[in-house]
């Protein structure tokens, strides 16, 4: 590359082994910045990388597989830590395609060689209703019914151009059905969203769906996949404008769809693979026989610290975790939310897990944007804070941390509701607990009033 000239457009080539292409055994579904973080990194690290390759499809837009698919599926992953940037070419991903081509999809899928599907598509994009079930009444899954039964009576596994299920569950329950109708293998359905014992979760939403279209095909499916629970941990924000730009000048290479992300990186599994899996622990997965502790210690401490520090630095005038969790109050609210969270988590260790989300919400060269948290913050609140008030409040204590959370909230999304009525929604068992809502109310009137209180933590 001659000086003043552009850097060249990356390309398989760059890899070490670009002639080593692994054959398609995983497919995901939401290919984006967390998934290349964290499933496809860990599975370019396995000792047996070679024989397994990622076929990802993306969500309703086309962008991330268009750009990813012109520089032959590699890209780099840049690990900031707080002192310096390591980059790293990645090139597990053999295959990216829209998440809206059906019929590409169905091949992909039915293939007998497919032993995995991961999915990372947030915790909204599984439909589910307050009670964690399949709701049927939302409008993309009434869509993807009617559609289902149209497609599945053709007793073929074609669809024509347009025809793709709208939701994840619905693609899902779609590829299945081919591979019953191919005789293919069992495999195992891996969900990597933020949602509590997800394995079972999943299987139970995916059974309703395809109750509704076909139970014959919900009677089959447990020969047909085995449904994996999982806890995934690794900070992963939107790029900013110049990360491109530096990748370029760091490797050489103009790399249209990099990631940035910590160094830090953990995943927890619990379930049968029944057609295989890459050797993920060789990377430091692990592989344990109940998950509940580990995924509610993420869910509790990690996530529910993020969903607070979404409401209150925001309100605070904070733009980034690290800015927020170097404001004394919002790093009293958080630690107020730990000291609740630890104290129900029997059997998993706590202490050296704070320790380290301190330091990592800490790294300012994580530009982790609290907008980008704030995404989808009801559900959030309703995975992340109500669990614990719960737990609290049964053990007869105040569970102020969670009040304090859940009011940041209230007042950040809806400053102007009921604020009675929004913890019924969320949590109805909360609201008849009138000594917890009254809290909630007491840190809401003290926000409103612009107080700073060491007990409340609110707001000036």
């Amino acid at each position: 590359m001659s000086a003043g000239s552009p850097a060249p457009l990356l390309r398989r080539d760059a890899l070490a082994h670009p002639e080593r292409i692994p054959p398609v055994r995983i497919v995901h579904l939401g290919l984006g910045a967390f998934h290349r973080s964290h499933q496809a990194w860990y599975t370019a690290h396995a000792a047996d990388a070679d024989e397994w390759g990622n076929a990802a499809f993306t969500g309703r837009r086309p962008d991330a597989a268009e750009v990813l698919a012109a520089q032959g599926c590699v890209y780099t992953l840049v690990e900031r830590g707080p002192d310096e940037d390591r980059f790293e070419l990645i090139g597990s991903i053999v295959e990216a395609s829209p998440g809206d081509d059906a019929a590409g999809f169905i091949a992909t899928f039915s293939a007998p060689q497919i032993a995995v599907v991961t999915l990372t598509v947030t915790e909204a994009g599984y439909c589910l209703d307050g009670t964690g079930e399949l709701d049927l009444d939302h409008p993309d899954v009434a869509s993807d019914i009617r559609l289902l039964k149209i497609l599945l009576a053709r007793h073929e596994p074609q669809t024509p151009a347009g025809d793709a299920p709208r939701t994840a569950l619905g693609r899902l329950l779609l590829g299945l059905d081919a591979r019953r109708r191919a005789g293919a293998p069992p495999l195992a359905v891996v969900p990597c969203d933020n949602l509590p014992d997800n394995g079972p979760l999943v299987h139970r939403a995916l059974t309703r769906l395809a109750g509704e279209v076909d139970p014959d095909l919900a009677e089959w499916l447990p020969q047909g996949a085995s449904f994996v629970s999982t806890s995934v941990d690794r900070i992963t924000p939107r790029l900013d404008p110049d990360d491109r730009a530096l990748v370029a000048a760091a490797t050489g290479w103009t790399d249209e769809a990099p990631v940035v992300t910590e160094p830090f990186a953990d995943w927890v599994l619990a379930g049968e693979f029944p057609s295989g899996r890459p050797q993920w622990e060789t990377a430091g997965a692990r592989f344990v026989d109940d998950i509940t502790p580990w995924e509610a210690r993420k869910l509790w401490m990690l996530n529910g610290a993020h969903t607070l520090l979404a409401a209150s630095g925001l309100l605070r005038g904070h733009t980034t975790v690290a800015e927020a969790f170097a404001d004394p109050v919002c790093r009293d609210q958080v630690e107020a939310l730990w000291d609740e969270a630890a104290r129900n988590l029997p059997g998993v260790e706590t202490d050296g897990y704070r320790t380290a989300l301190a330091a990592r919400f800490a790294n300012p060269r994580i530009v982790h944007r609290l907008e980008q948290i704030a995404e989808g913050s009801r559900t959030k609140v309703r995975l992340r804070i109500v669990p614990v008030a719960r737990v609290e409040r049964a053990a007869g204590r105040s569970a102020h941390g969670c009040a304090t959370a859940l009011a940041s909230w209230i007042r950040q999304e809806a400053p102007d509701a009921d604020p009675d009525a929004t913890i019924r929604e969320l949590a109805p068992e909360l609201a008849s607990d009138e000594e917890f809502a009254t809290t909630v109310r007491t840190v809401l009137s003290a926000m409103a009033a612009g107080q700073t209180s060491e007990r409340a933590g609110t707001f000036r």
